[in-house]
């Protein structure tokens, strides 16, 4: 019997997580319809995230950039300028939802651990232990040149880099004992002898000597998110994360072979192998039949695919202007230019484009089609499609046979691209018992079933075995 054989169900019990990724940098949220609402106006983030908790999601999660995007030089027509710092707006938004978790995007390149592990930790404790912090890396010297040292760091030495400051930030969080503070007003002290710990690290990337100044939340520290897909980032998801995002969520059996992979290196770091939550980034698109869902999805792909948006893709794969070329027209009969990438682009280029542009030149020879509709169908293949019955059958599918644990949603539409997913889809998940009926928990960390803290288990584990 196969692993995928509709009889054999290795988790019969599992529940499908949501979270929804309020992007920054992307064209795949449409701007330009009349149904569409600004990116940066809060009551927008506030509608997204009330709709979230509405249909029981997990998690809000934010993206964040911290400068605005170019291509050689030229800023990025599709960046989003305006937006208030992460933690900030998800403080904001504490206010004004009660379970969903928030999540902050903050860079470990560019911040340092003691002022940044205070503010997430300010989160946690406004939001009663709701905080998740997405720790990425930055790779490229135009965000370097926002600060003083300026650059950019290696592949490898940004993991070395958010390896430590993760460590310290666990320190600091750490830092206070559960039960610092007194209870009591006949207590001889506000806080108990010893409750407050100095942390005191000497590294290659940091030196820090400091009393942490916040207790913990209520779910020990925030919850902490990954999304590197290379072997390094793999890595480093398996020894520190409790969440890894990953593109792998389209494809059942590409999705089953990332999650397999990720469970043998938990085990090959001595962690249980359900210990990690994978939550691919997904699009949801939702018809009443399968012929109106398909419909549906030419639209939003012209939609987010403009002619100019196309040109500016294949002008990155060409490495040439092509700005004032015909998108639907044929391809550029040029040969690509194959340029080095030396850090400084915020969009890369392809290593070595010809072969590609060599692919697409067959297909759209082939099918006869124009340089946005190639843009279009060789692109990334992102997204589930189809009725509410039939994605919640192929959804507990996915999780059920242990592919994913979930997905994290990127809405097409601001501020009403969840309300299908909310209003048609959810009922359907919960009638096949693959989704929650309501929160069960108040924290992040219980909302996605996960255990106590990794150091928080080390402590554990060393006492049971002294």
């Amino acid at each position: 019997m196969t692993r995928t054989d509709p009889l054999d169900v290795p988790r019969p019990d599992a529940r499908l997580h949501f979270g929804v990724f309020f992007q920054g940098v992307n064209h795949w949220t449409i701007w330009s319809d009349p149904a569409s609402g600004s990116q940066i106006d809060p009551a927008n983030f506030r509608r997204v995230a009330q709709t979230a908790e509405r249909g029981l999601f997990d998690a809000f999660f934010l993206g964040e950039g911290l400068r605005l995007r170019e291509v050689d030089g030229q800023i990025h027509d599709l960046d989003v300028a305006g937006r208030p710092d992460a933690i900030t707006q998800l403080a904001a938004l504490a206010a004004v939802t009660d379970r969903i978790g928030l999540v902050s995007t903050s860079n470990t390149t560019f911040n340092e651990p003691a002022d940044l592990a205070r503010r997430l930790s300010g989160l946690d404790l406004l939001s009663e232990g709701r905080a998740g912090w997405n720790v990425v890396t930055t790779d490229n010297a135009w965000t370097g040149a926002n600060f003083r040292r300026g650059g950019y760091l290696e592949h490898a030495d940004r993991y070395r880099r958010a390896e430590e400051f993760l460590t310290v930030a666990r320190a600091l969080w750490d830092g206070w004992t559960d039960a610092a503070v007194s209870d009591s007003a006949a207590a001889p002290a506000w806080a108990a002898p010893d409750a407050v710990r100095q942390v005191s690290h000497q590294g290659p990337q940091f030196d820090v000597d400091l009393a942490p100044t916040l207790p913990r939340s209520a779910q020990g520290h925030p919850v902490i998110f990954q999304a590197g897909d290379s072997g390094e980032g793999r890595d480093f998801a398996a020894r520190n994360a409790d969440v890894i995002f990953s593109a792998h969520g389209n494809d059942f059996d590409d999705a089953l072979a990332f999650a397999d992979d990720l469970r043998n290196r938990l085990r090959a770091v001595g962690r249980p192998d359900d210990d990690l939550r994978i939550l691919p980034g997904t699009e949801i698109i939702i018809g009443a039949t399968e012929e109106e869902a398909l419909e549906k999805k030419r639209w939003i792909r012209l939609q987010q695919v403009t002619p100019a948006t196309a040109l500016g893709i294949a002008g990155l794969l060409w490495g040439i202007d092509l700005s004032g070329r015909d998108a639907d027209g044929p391809l550029p009969k040029e040969d690509p230019v194959v340029a080095e990438n030396d850090g400084s682009f915020g969009a890369r280029r392809i290593a070595d484009p010809r072969q590609v542009v060599a692919e697409w030149r067959e297909k759209a020879d082939a099918n006869r089609w124009s340089l946005r509709e190639t843009v279009i169908a060789l692109g990334p293949q992102r997204g589930h499609v189809g009725t509410p019955e039939g994605l919640a059958d192929k959804f507990a599918h996915f999780v059920r046979h242990g592919a994913v644990d979930g997905f994290n949603v990127t809405p097409y539409l601001i501020p009403d691209g969840l309300d299908d997913i909310v209003d048609l889809l959810v009922p359907a998940l919960q009638e096949r018992g693959v989704y929650r009926t309501e929160y069960t928990g108040t924290t992040l960390r219980e909302h996605l079933g996960l255990r106590e803290p990794l150091t928080h288990r080390t402590a554990t584990d060393r006492r049971q075995a002294g």
